[in-house]
């Protein structure tokens, strides 16, 4: 790989590592408990600490491993996915021949679902 390209990857995925807390989650479910809506940020975290999803670094690098390109946003939603819900990241990236691509990747598994021109 050449330097530049390293380059670039490392720092798509330090900036989406930076942006993990504001994850746009889109299931409106309410906090249990208090009946409040929980914050994205917390609804993430406790997503991930139950194991329910991987880590976004982790997913990050199988992303780049399979679709290159430049990421420019991350979002965690739940999705209903061939009929069942479950945890979604949905990456947005630059490709090299500059598509807007749209990868959707099974949160808990890392494994890639779809790519999408967005």
């Amino acid at each position: 790989m050449h330097t530049q390209t390293f380059r670039r990857r490392l720092l798509a995925a330090f900036m989406a590592c930076a942006l993990a807390p504001a994850l746009s989650l889109a299931d409106s479910s309410v906090d249990e408990g208090n009946g409040e809506a929980r914050h994205d940020h917390d609804r993430a975290r406790h997503a991930l600490q139950q194991g329910e999803v991987r880590p976004i670094a982790e997913i990050l690098r199988r992303v780049a491993e399979e679709v290159p390109g430049e990421v420019i946003e991350v979002e965690l939603e739940r999705e209903r996915w061939l009929g069942k819900r479950r945890w979604v990241y949905e990456i947005k990236l630059i490709a090299p021949d500059g598509r807007l691509l749209e990868v959707l990747v099974d949160a808990p598994t890392a494994e890639i679902l779809a790519v999408e021109d967005d």
